[in-house]
């Protein structure tokens, strides 16, 4: 289109008392000529917005470049249809007169490059054209336990037609299987029932969901809002479209039989909590060795959880699924014994009621100690040896029955472990050492959704095999877009905090599928249109795209070619800086647009001795933080020039070089964190660029310059007191260096 651009510069917040806004206006009039530019005390009120809108109705004006606050602040207010306006905002406020003195030359020389490199973005980037396609809005839960159930009633009620799919022959899970369960309502003192009957005759009941039972997905392909699933069921396939995926195929209980030290599969009367559960449905709990009901029976808690050759995890439930075997087990023989041994009792919230009230029975004696033995006696009693205990001595506990607290082990990466080979499994079991991540591209393997795409049939796994996307900042996700992660397929959780991860999966199904139909990107960067182009011309099939993606946005054809799917996509432009021949770009965002921004910034002579610092700043963590930065007033030097990244793993060397080649003394790149507690919203991004950095000598060799020049750190969002300190420690360092010697060419 025929772009008219406006510079709307705002003068309240001290930007008009700390910089010369005349001088500020003449960048914009007389070195870019732009046609119209206007100053406003107060551009975010009605008559500063007003005095944008009515230069675009009457005026034309088709690209808007604000200057005033943050991009993060007022977007209530400055929001203009992308399809449209092509807009760039110009932080004035908070990276420049807020930490830097008034009215002085470096602080007036700050704001005019930000102003430039404002200007070439708005003039470089194109209107968004929104991907569109026919969108479904059906959504698919895999998995018919309490979790897949509730999911599937949420969605419905909101409106959306819901498809079930259960392995089992019936529905409910393992819910199915309990007798009881432990308090989940005031005043939390006595079992409840399950409910589970009623919540599947709701289900089955509900006109928006269809059911299939005893079936399975073949094979998932698409992408969100296109996803094509084959579900096999009674020897038919049935392939239909949906719109978002919900995984709810909820655990298996930890494989008692690799616990040879407390005797399981060696002495008869050593069972797990499921099989008390049976035996708690027929009214006695038996003895397998006898068929005799016990008159004692002890509990052992953390059997193989938390514990680095089994589960190194706490399983969440098991403290308080004990407790309530207990109860069962006094409830129907008064006389009967419980002991309970244990490494933590672990009841969070009201639970704590609930354990209280076990604490008080006379026949349960509870004890933390650590299980040193189990034996067995002629009349095939358990003779349990205990060290460590309250007391801090040993102690001896002899039961006709001993219980197994297994812990949870999600679905993901059970149901394929024989299919695979034996050094894959090797590897896979390898990787999930105590308290390290799995690195971004692991696929557990397991037979759940069994996607069509080029990195792997399920989503990967972030720690002990849990496909979620990221712990703290982003439940539900998995770095499958559309497909989301609820309940004990996500992490260790009980009933009632499964129907809680229920609703939020359901709910952020829904949002993808409204935002998909929009052309809109779900998450993180929610809302943006963009998506990326490719000039296949010039494709060189190196495959760096289509295997770094984090999402799995690309597929491949026979040849190698990418083959992209849109509404994949995050948006993140990893795929951007991954590719050598600079052949992906997104309309407001590429390779070009930002070596556009680098080459804006004036770089003094050499004898005026102002160095110049380009510092490419991730949007997640490290430019918010600069932000709280410039709200807290702290000062840094003014010789830094900020540009922000959608991710530092978009970064191209090509920017690098052409901020040297310019005469630029050093350049920064300061990302999220990554490692055991990474915190990347686009997963590996922060580590993709500091993997492409130890290839930046190679650019500096060529260009004869100091590897030094070149810094490259990782900054979260409450680090921003550190900022100050960062710059002024890479200036010292620049100033040890002496200026680029291409400064001046």
């Amino acid at each position: 289109m025929d772009k008219k651009v406006g510079v709307y510069i705002c003068t309240g917040c001290e930007i008009g008392e700390s910089l010369d806004v005349p001088a500020l206006s003449k960048v914009a009039t007389s070195e870019y000529k732009v046609p119209i530019c206007k100053n406003n005390p107060m551009l975010c009120g009605k008559e500063g917005s007003s005095l944008i809108t009515a230069d675009m109705e009457k005026e034309g004006v088709n690209t808007v470049v604000i200057a005033a606050c943050s991009p993060r602040e007022k977007t209530d207010v400055f929001t203009y249809d992308p399809t449209s306006v092509c807009m760039e905002r110009v932080n004035l406020r908070e990276h420049v007169v807020w930490c830097h003195p008034s009215q002085d030359e470096d602080t007036q020389m700050l704001a005019g490059d930000y102003l430039r490199m404002g200007i070439i973005k708005a003039q470089k980037m194109a209107p968004l054209e929104p991907f569109s396609e026919q969108i479904d809005k059906t959504i698919l839960v895999v998995g018919g336990g309490i979790t897949g159930m509730t999911s599937a009633l949420e969605a419905a009620k909101a409106g959306y037609d819901v498809v079930l799919v259960e392995k089992a022959p019936e529905l409910g899970g393992w819910m199915k299987r309990l007798w009881k369960q432990y308090p989940k309502s005031p005043p939390y003192l006595e079992l409840q029932p399950t409910g589970v009957d009623e919540k599947i005759k709701e289900v089955m009941s509900h006109t928006k969901i269809k059911v299939y039972t005893g079936a399975k997905i073949e094979k998932t392909k698409g992408a969100p809002g296109l996803f094509d699933v084959t579900i096999s069921q009674n020897g038919k396939s049935e392939t239909i479209r949906v719109g978002a995926i919900v995984e709810a195929a909820g655990w298996q209980p930890y494989d008692a039989t690799k616990l040879d030290s407390l005797g399981f599969g060696k002495y008869a009367n050593v069972v797990t909590g499921i099989m008390v559960e049976e035996m708690a449905a027929k009214g006695k709990f038996t003895r397998p060795s006898d068929g005799k009901e016990a008159k004692s029976v002890a509990f052992i808690q953390c059997a193989g959880s938390r514990d680095k050759d089994h589960l190194p995890y706490c399983s969440s439930y098991c403290c308080l699924a004990s407790l309530k075997q207990a109860k069962y087990i006094r409830d129907k023989d008064s006389d009967a014994k419980v002991y309970i041994l244990y490494k933590d009792i672990r009841t969070v919230g009201q639970y704590e009621i609930f354990y209280k009230k076990v604490q008080e029975d006379p026949g349960i004696f509870l004890t933390k100690g650590e299980i040193a033995g189990i034996s067995e006696d002629a009349e095939k009693n358990l003779v349990i040896d205990v060290d460590n205990t309250l007391l801090g001595g040993k102690i001896q506990v002899k039961a006709e029955m001993v219980v197994l607290a297994t812990g949870m082990v999600p679905a993901a990466g059970i149901e394929m472990k024989a299919a695979i080979p034996e050094e894959a499994e090797k590897t896979c079991e390898e990787k999930k050492e105590e308290g390290k991540d799995l690195p971004a591209d692991t696929i557990i393997p397991s037979d759940i959704l069994n996607l069509e795409y080029r990195q792997g049939p399920e989503p990967p796994a972030l720690r002990y095999g849990f496909p979620d996307s990221h712990y703290i900042c982003f439940p539900y996700e998995t770095r499958r877009t559309g497909i989301y992660a609820a309940g004990c397929v996500r992490q260790p959780m009980d009933s009632a905090a499964c129907m809680d991860d229920a609703g939020g999966a359901a709910f952020k199904a829904i949002q993808c599928v409204e935002l998909t139909a929009q052309g809109k990107a779900v998450h993180p960067r929610a809302g943006d249109m963009s998506y990326p182009e490719l000039y296949m011309s010039r494709c060189t099939q190196c495959k760096r795209c289509t295997e770094e993606c984090p999402f799995g946005a690309y597929n491949e054809d026979e040849k190698g070619n990418p083959l992209p799917n849109p509404t994949r996509c995050r948006r993140c432009g990893i795929c951007m800086g991954s590719c050598p021949e600079r052949i992906i770009s997104f309309k407001d965002y590429s390779v070009d647009i930002m070596g556009s921004m680098v080459k804006a910034i004036e770089v003094p002579e050499e004898d005026e001795e102002k160095p110049r610092i380009v510092a490419f700043l991730c949007e997640n963590d490290a430019y918010p933080a600069m932000d709280i930065a410039g709200r807290k007033r702290l000062s840094y030097n003014p010789y830094v020039r900020v540009i922000p990244l959608r991710c530092l793993g978009n970064v191209n060397l090509v920017w690098i070089a052409d901020a040297l080649g310019k005469g630029i003394d050093g350049v920064l790149l300061i990302g999220c964190k990554y490692g055991d507690d990474y915190q990347c919203h686009f997963i590996k991004g922060s580590e993709l660029a500091n993997y492409r950095m130890e290839k930046i000598k190679e650019t500096l060799d060529r260009l004869r310059l100091e590897s030094e020049r070149i810094r490259i750190l990782e900054l979260s969002l409450d680090e921003y007191d550190k900022l100050p300190g960062i710059f002024d420690d890479f200036l010292e360092k620049i100033e040890e260096l002496g200026p680029n010697p291409y400064k001046g060419f």
